[in-house]
């Protein structure tokens, strides 16, 4: 029951805690990266390279094994003592260590370490790269929150503006200096408002759903992000993002293209390590033993029962004798033992030491086919680099582009905004003292809300895409 309340307990806690706390985008990015099931998959296979390469680092020493048995043997048997046949019931024990050394095998093992260490180094390097992918991810959602929260803004303001139009029409109207339908016109524009208000909301709900999924937190438990003012964001000049530069830096500090270098340094290593497979292997191998018997047979006692004649006649002074032989019986007389343990260990103890070369001359073509896949793998990561290498500079060409694009865009939709702005007051006023129709200041007032949500998204489009750059160049995500 302790157990149960103390579990409810830091829950609770924890769902405060969350609750409290104001996301950023490094709290997000650190949080996604120790929380993201995919980060902790491949953190698991970097450990596993981390197991492997131990393995075969301990595979230098010499190998040491213990064996000991114990059987009943029964009828003919050879005397593992000594090694005389007999024909009895007999218990034996036997104990034995072994050892044995490579002394030289053509480095394959040592390149089989050199090449477990690459792979040890391409799984970090792999984690940084998932990683990486992670925290571009969660900037991109934590900026659609962003601007669905500046979305937001813009309707909420919208409404009010219109709600204020509308009580000021109504008053109008009531007093006759305008139809009904100019207020009509309004409420129906309020409506619209409404529902622009309420899908702008829906979808920063919907992107804080994906934001919370992406990072493996709970959707019931409570989240609110920190707003900072999008023109606060810094932002390096484009001059410096030009995308030769920004590819050359990205070749060393991406984790895919490390991935990709220590993977084939690690081809290269299994290819060398396939090769000296292929050649004699010289080793020194030792042995220690002993074994002991536990036996009982029976012991016998010889006594005369008499004579008989054995079929035998000597002749004595002419007179012929048959030979009698004396009949010998066995009495039984207990058991014979096999002797002390620790005398027959000692009596029994034995060493072996020696030499082994081992030269591979046919087993079916495995050594050689393995040489052979070997310089293939090497072949296959030296592609794939090449292909990564120009998917990156693609990636790079393409975003300095969009990001070049997205500044134009956002530039004109600041021009937009400004002109809508002045149309939308002299609108205003014009509608104020009777000389514009309600439908000309709501399509006026309609214009200005499409130029200033164009505007948002397209700020939010060229920080996300300078952003990227940036990424690239190794600066890292902040905002």
């Amino acid at each position: 029951m302790r157990i149960l309340i103390l579990s409810a307990f830091f829950s609770i806690s924890a769902l405060s805690a969350l609750a409290q706390e104001k996301w950023n985008l490094k709290t997000i990015v650190e949080y996604a990266m120790a929380n993201n099931l995919v980060v902790k998959q491949n953190e698991v296979q970097a450990k596993i390279a981390a197991v492997t390469l131990k393995q075969s680092k301990l595979s230098q020493y010499p190998s040491a094994n213990f064996t000991a048995n114990s059987g009943v043997n029964s009828g003919s048997n050879q005397d593992p003592t000594t090694f005389s046949r007999v024909t009895q019931t007999y218990l034996a024990n036997g104990f034995q260590l072994q050892s044995s050394a490579d002394i030289f095998n053509f480095y394959s093992k040592r390149n089989t370490i050199l090449a477990n260490e690459w792979e040890l180094k391409a799984a970090i390097a792999n984690v940084g790269k998932i990683k990486n992918d992670i925290a571009l991810s969660a900037a991109n959602a934590y900026l659609q929150i962003l601007l669905s929260i500046e979305q937001e803004k813009i309707t909420a303001v919208q409404i009010e503006q219109t709600r204020a139009q509308l009580v000021n029409t109504r008053k109008q109207v009531d007093a006759g200096t305008l139809p009904e339908l100019s207020a009509v016109q309004l409420e129906a524009q309020l409506a619209t408002d409404s529902v622009n208000f309420i899908t702008a909301k829906g979808n920063t709900l919907q992107s804080i759903l994906n934001l919370k999924s992406f990072m493996s937190i709970d959707a019931a438990a409570p989240f609110e992000v920190d707003v900072p003012p999008v023109e606060s964001i810094p932002l390096e000049p484009i001059a410096d993002l030009q995308p030769g530069y920004v590819y050359d830096q990205a070749l060393v500090n991406q984790p895919q293209q490390l991935v990709n270098e220590y993977r084939l340094k690690a081809a290269e290593r299994n290819k060398a390590a396939a090769k000296g497979a292929m050649y004699p292997t010289l080793s020194a191998f030792g042995s220690l033993g002993t074994n002991f018997l536990v036996a009982r047979t029976p012991a016998y006692t010889p006594v005369v029962g008499g004579f008989s004649p054995n079929g035998s006649i000597v002749n004595v002074g002419g007179v012929d004798y048959v030979v009698q032989a004396p009949v010998i019986n066995l009495q039984k007389n207990g058991f014979n033992n096999s002797g002390p343990v620790f005398t027959q260990l000692s009596d029994n103890f034995r060493q072996s030491v020696g030499l082994a070369i081992s030269v591979p001359i046919f087993n079916g073509g495995s050594l050689r086919s393995g040489y052979e896949r070997s310089k293939l793998n090497i072949n296959t990561f030296q592609i794939q680099k090449d292909i990564d290498n120009q998917k990156l500079k693609q990636d790079i060409y393409s975003a300095y582009n969009a990001a070049s694009i997205a500044f134009e865009k956002f530039n004109a939709s600041q021009k937009s905004v400004y002109s809508s702005q002045q149309t939308y007051d002299f609108a205003t006023k014009r509608f104020a003292v009777g000389m514009l129709n309600t439908y000309d200041l709501v399509t006026s007032q309609n214009n200005l809300f499409s130029a200033k949500l164009q505007h948002t998204i397209n700020q939010f489009d060229y920080v996300f895409k300078m952003k990227v750059l940036e990424f690239y160049k190794g600066l890292g995500l902040k905002l």
